[in-house]
């Protein structure tokens, strides 16, 4: 038999195989208005909506600019057979394909400014890190002695107190925050807040006092970066913040290095409190520049201020057609969004719909892995950690900087691995070898304390686990969870996905310290390597591959039933240890999906079905 006609087989066999237990999903409807709602409007049609629109929105003299951004808007791929665009007109949207850094300094300058919120927020999760060394004595709540056990709980609670907040309040605050006070106004409340919180840490003198000042820093981490990037480079923009976060972890260790030696006659705990009031600044800089940069243009337009979005967008592309083009589009879009979400309970959706459930479950595994996996134990206590290795303070600090400076370099190949390797692969590679290098840090325990061999291993083993971090696990959740949910209700998924991120970020931060305590290194870093085994198989079994997917063909692999996709892997995984490690000759198997030809081969095609 050819080549040829065993894939056809093989997909055909897959087909029947599948086939009886697919259907379409009911929101495949709203997916498709949503994708583009221009799709199929004749073009006069098109042209003569998009002169009333500029003339009832004040926007008459740029009545050309709409009729034309209006047909280009409905497919942006065929300008060049429009005969009302202008030679000009076609170069501006030319070069928006063939060039597309090259955009208007306008938003560069908004991307710096969303890159210095998140290095905010990562100095605010790490400068915690350097002054555990000093603040527990202070204040009373020692790690060792008669009443260690229940300090460690409260050193726990008070590491823990922002992701607390975020993930049962603040988080939750984003939606209507940026509804009422708009993009801008809601980073410079955010970005307060960080600033008087960072400052109010360092003025505290009580455990609880310090509980306090953190817990509301949590109204303060996190503020969003805009939507105001072109789609050529949003995907892009998107992982800046994830890379900036993590150049933030390490700046905060910095903070901690340069601070430690500062002492006062007259201040207590100089050193720490100067450390924790450092992530202050970056958020002073952000509250000084964020209103010189222009409004969100969608915000604006849910306010009626049509005129303000045109010049908003005006400033953030290169030519009045982008902007008339964007703007007609945004404002298209949200009435359709109105449209499918009235009536309807988005969040019992989440839960209720079987093609939402499966994306709702895939995004919490990937968010609740994120903190399992024991990142934020190095991230927040890696000075206990070393210390308790026998390095001395000044050591302790130091190797926790070369973990930040890992984080954050091996961050920049997940830019361009998460698009080329894809996120499940990626999961798959990383979580053994994060489990297998937790492992060995926490095995180097047992090395006696009077060798050098015990502070070796134990600093290695934690920077190997930061290179399989970085490019995997750090990167991959966000990005996900931005994919999988249907666009109708993408807003609610992510804020669900969020929301199990930070809470569990808080059961990680409250829980180590007592950990480290009962179960010594050894088992607390034997216990989050259990969980990165755990993670695989939960990879292996829920979390369906997103990577390079239409609309359509996220419908159709997440309308596969959870039974299914488990049974379905847990056949290929033998088969590819067979195949790929012992590289035996074994004949592929079928296809799970339409779109995918033979296991290992993607025929990507429009069109499919998924069981219920």
């Amino acid at each position: 038999m050819s080549v040829e006609n065993e894939k056809a087989s093989i997909k055909q066999a897959s087909v029947s195989s599948y086939d009886k237990e697919v259907r379409h999903i009911d929101n495949s409807t709203a997916d498709a208005k949503l994708a583009n709602p221009l799709t199929g409007i004749p073009h006069d049609q098109l042209v003569e909506d998009a002169s009333k629109f500029a003339k009832e929105h004040g926007l008459g003299h740029l009545e050309d600019e709409f009729r034309k951004g209006a047909l280009v808007a409905q497919d942006p791929t065929a300008f060049e057979s429009l005969t009302l665009l202008t030679e000009e007109d076609k170069g501006f949207l030319r070069r928006e394909l063939t060039n597309r850094w090259a955009q208007p300094a306008q938003l560069y300058y908004l991307v710096i400014l969303c890159s210095l919120s998140a290095a905010v927020q990562g100095m605010d999760e790490s400068v915690i890190n350097g002054a555990n060394l000093f603040f527990p004595d202070q204040f009373g709540i020692p790690q060792r002695g008669p009443n260690a056990s229940n300090n460690q709980w409260l050193l726990g609670l008070v590491n823990g107190a922002p992701y607390l907040c975020c993930g049962l309040v603040s988080c939750w605050l984003s939606a209507p925050m940026n509804k009422y006070f708009g993009r801008r106004g809601t980073i410079f409340i955010a970005a307060f807040i960080s600033f008087i919180t960072c400052i109010w840490q360092g003025l505290t003198n009580t455990w609880w006092h310090l509980f306090i000042a953190r817990f509301v820093l949590g109204f303060g981490i996190g503020p969003k970066s805009s939507t105001c990037a072109p789609p050529a480079i949003r995907g892009a923009l998107v992982m800046m913040w994830q890379l900036w976060t993590a150049f933030g972890i390490m700046i905060g260790t910095v903070m901690s290095l340069i601070f430690y030696n500062v002492k006062s006659s007259h201040v207590d705990g100089l050193n720490w409190r100067l450390m924790l009031g450092s992530a202050g600044i970056p958020a002073l800089i952000i509250m000084t520049q964020v209103f010189l940069c222009p409004e969100s243009p969608r915000w604006l337009i849910g306010q009626g201020r049509y005129d303000k979005a045109f010049e908003s967008l005006v400033r953030l592309r290169k030519s009045k057609l982008q902007a008339a083009r964007d703007l007609y589009y945004i404002h298209v879009l949200l009435e359709v969004e109105k449209e499918i979400q009235s009536g309807r309970n988005l969040f019992i959706e989440l839960f209720t719909v079987p093609r939402n459930r499966r994306a709702t479950l895939a995004s919490t595994i990937v968010m609740f892995m994120q903190q399992f996996c024991g990142v934020n134990v190095i991230a927040y206590y890696s000075s206990n950690i070393f210390s308790q290795a026998n390095f001395t303070n000044i050591q302790a600090l130091i190797a926790s900087w070369g973990f930040g400076m890992i984080n954050w370099l091996f961050a920049f190949p997940a830019v361009w691995t998460i698009d080329t390797f894809g996120r499940r692969n990626l999961l798959l590679t990383t979580f053994p070898l994060m489990s297998v290098f937790l492992l060995m840090t926490g095995f180097a325990f047992f090395i006696p304390e009077d060798t050098k061999g015990r502070i070796a291993v134990v600093a290695l083993g934690i920077y190997l686990f930061g290179m399989a971090y970085s490019p995997g696990e750090g990167p991959v959740p966000f990005t996900y969870s931005a994919e999988a949910f249907p666009l109708y209700i993408r807003d609610v998924g992510m804020g669900w996905a969020t929301s199990v991120l930070w809470f569990f970020n808080f059961i990680v931060a409250i829980t180590f310290p007592r950990l480290l305590g009962a179960f010594q290194p050894q088992g607390a870093f034997g216990w989050y390597a259990g969980w990165n085994m755990i993670g695989f198989f939960l990879i292996l079994l829920f979390l369906p591959e997103t990577k390079a997917l239409s609309l359509e063909e996220l419908d159709q692999v997440f309308s596969v039933s959870t039974r299914t996709h488990a049974a379905y892997q847990l056949k290929a995984l033998p088969h590819n240890i067979r195949k790929y490690v012992f590289r035996q000759k074994l004949a592929p198997l079928p296809p799970l999906y339409e779109h995918e030809g033979a296991i290992g081969e993607e025929l990507y095609q429009r069109g499919g079905k998924g069981p219920a």
